[in-house]
C-alpha cells in the first residue's frame, strides 16, 4: 500500500472514531439529563403523596375553606399529571414546559392554604400538620436540588449539541434541544411564602 493509501485509511478510521466518539458522547449527556429528571420525579412524586395527608389533617380545622382545599388537590392532580407526560419523555420542551406551569400552580395553592391556615390556631399547633409541613419542605428543598441537576445536564447536553462540529452531527442524528425546567410565575409569585406554624 503506497503512503497515501495509509494516509487516505488513517483519515477514514480516524473520522469513523470521531464521528463514533461524538454520537457516544451525546447519548450519554441526553441519558444524562434524563436520569437527573428521574430524579426531579421522585421528589415530586413524594410531594404529591404528602398533599393528600396536609388537606386531610387541614380539613377537620378549615371546614369554611372548602374550595382552597379543593383547589389544592385539583392542583395536585393536574402536576401530577402533568410530571407523567414529562417524565415519559424528558426531552419534549412542551412537557416540561407545561410541568413548570402546573408546579406554579400547585405552589400557589399551597401558599393560599397556608395563608389561610394563618388563621385556625389549632390547626397550626396540630402535630401531624406541622410533621406534615416539615417534611413538605424538605421535599421542596430536595426537589429544588433536583431540578438545579437537571438544569446543569440540560445545559451540557445542549452546550455539546450546538457546539461545532457536533452540532452538524447532532443534526443528522436528530439529537433535539433540551428545554430547561424553569420558574414561570410572575415577580410576585416567585416570593417565598411564609408560613409559621
Amino acid at each position: 500500500m503506497s503512503t497515501g493509501g495509509w494516509i487516505f485509511l488513517v483519515v477514514v478510521i480516524g473520522g469513523a472514531v470521531w464521528a463514533i466518539s461524538t454520537y457516544n458522547g451525546l447519548v450519554a449527556l441526553r441519558n444524562r439529563f434524563k436520569n437527573a429528571f428521574a430524579q426531579i420525579d421522585v421528589q415530586l412524586k413524594r410531594r404529591y403523596d404528602l398533599i393528600p395527608n396536609l388537606v386531610e389533617v387541614a380539613k377537620g380545622y378549615m371546614a369554611h375553606e372548602k374550595g382552597t382545599l379543593e383547589a389544592v388537590i385539583a392542583a395536585r392532580n393536574g402536576a401530577s399529571t402533568a410530571a407523567q407526560k414529562a417524565a415519559s419523555n424528558p426531552a419534549d420542551g412542551e412537557a416540561i414546559q407545561g410541568l413548570a406551569a402546573a408546579e406554579a400552580g400547585l405552589s400557589g395553592a399551597l401558599g393560599k392554604m397556608f395563608a389561610l391556615a394563618e388563621a385556625y390556631p389549632d390547626l397550626k399547633a396540630n402535630q401531624n400538620m406541622l410533621a406534615l409541613q416539615e417534611e413538605l419542605t424538605s421535599t421542596e428543598n430536595k426537589v429544588g436540588f433536583a431540578r438545579q441537576a437537571y438544569n446543569d445536564s440540560v445545559m451540557e447536553y445542549n452546550t455539546r449539541r450546538e457546539s461545532f462540529p457536533d452540532n452538524i452531527f447532532a443534526g443528522f442524528f436528530q439529537f433535539k434541544p433540551a428545554e430547561l425546567l424553569q420558574a414561570t410565575e410572575s415577580a410576585e409569585e416567585r416570593q417565598a411564602v411564609k408560613v409559621k406554624f
